[in-house]
């Protein structure tokens, strides 16, 4: 008989510990975080903000994050589902949304810091790398890029929203060799393609040629397009008056969404001791009557 060693013994189990919870889940990266989130002991409590990016299938959502003992602070937030308050009604998961996303939280919070009139960032959106420079009333909000688990590969859309946050005003530390454009042979970003991603260029190239050879598709993949009457040739047009639009007025707008009149429950309301009494004794009350009916039949 041949005997094999366990290698996981009561004593190795006894010492396992398991990890964080959004670790097992496959939410966080810790060893990413703690490098973000780490502040200097000198600068006592001072909050290190970052600059979180999240896609979902329907929604981009932008937030300028501070981390704290009791979790992390949301200081602002923007939403690509707000952009059709400021002229963009389809395609809002794209690049060129991220671009507007990260545009409207840049202004968003510079406005609430009342920083907007100081750093008005790069109005003209020319595809161009683009650092905002510091003045000597006040130094420009600092922010560090937070990616998530995204992959970063040139010319993802979380770059279109660090673009966007960058012409905005906001100071973020990075490199412009992920932006769309940029050619790894030459080591160079090319402008006029990363313009051309900004204001949707790439999408209106795809428009046109579905419209030329796959015409049912393009009916299909395109219809909150058409439904709103937006053409390939007017959408750079659509994405400078949005643009505009979101530097006007970056202000949160409340809901105008009534809260319901009545919460509806989906279980059942808990007792009082006092309610469950009065209910055990109306129980008791309706079986002893009953036994009560029943011996009187038997008399009879």
């Amino acid at each position: 008989m041949v005997f094999v060693k366990s290698q996981k013994s009561r004593a190795y189990f006894k010492r396992y510990q398991v990890k964080f919870k959004r670790r097992r889940a496959g939410k966080t990266d810790y060893r990413a975080r703690i490098r973000l989130i780490n502040q200097d002991k000198n600068k006592y409590n001072t909050p290190k903000y970052r600059f979180v990016v999240r896609f979902t299938n329907k929604d981009i959502i932008a937030q300028i994050v501070s981390a704290s003992i009791a979790g992390d602070l949301v200081l602002a937030a923007a939403y690509s589902h707000e952009l059709p308050r400021y002229g963009l009604e389809a395609g809002l998961t794209n690049y060129a949304a991220a671009y507007c996303t990260g545009l409207l939280l840049a202004r968003r919070v510079l406005k609430m810091l009342e920083m907007d009139d100081m750093y008005q960032g790069n109005v003209e959106a020319s595809g161009e790398d683009f650092s905002v420079e510091e003045i000597d009333s006040r130094r420009p909000f600092r922010a560090l890029l937070d990616v998530g688990l995204i992959r970063t590969t040139t010319g993802n859309r979380v770059f279109g929203a660090l673009k966007g946050a960058l012409d905005g005003g906001l100071d973020i530390p990075h490199s412009d060799k992920r932006f769309a454009g940029f050619k790894k042979d030459d080591k160079q970003l090319d402008a006029e393609v990363h313009r051309k991603y900004i204001f949707g260029g790439h999408i209106a190239a795809y428009m046109q040629t579905l419209i030329e050879d796959e015409p049912e598709k393009y009916q299909s993949q395109f219809s909150d397009y058409i439904k709103k009457g937006i053409e390939a040739d007017g959408l750079e047009a659509v994405y400078k008056k949005v643009h505009a639009a979101i530097r006007a007025d970056p202000t949160v707008k409340k809901s105008e969404k009534q809260p319901p009149k009545e919460h509806r429950r989906y279980n059942l309301k808990k007792l009082t001791y006092e309610e469950r009494k009065a209910k055990l004794i109306e129980r008791l009350n309706a079986l002893n009557s009953a036994a009560g009916a029943d011996d009187d039949e038997d008399d009879e």
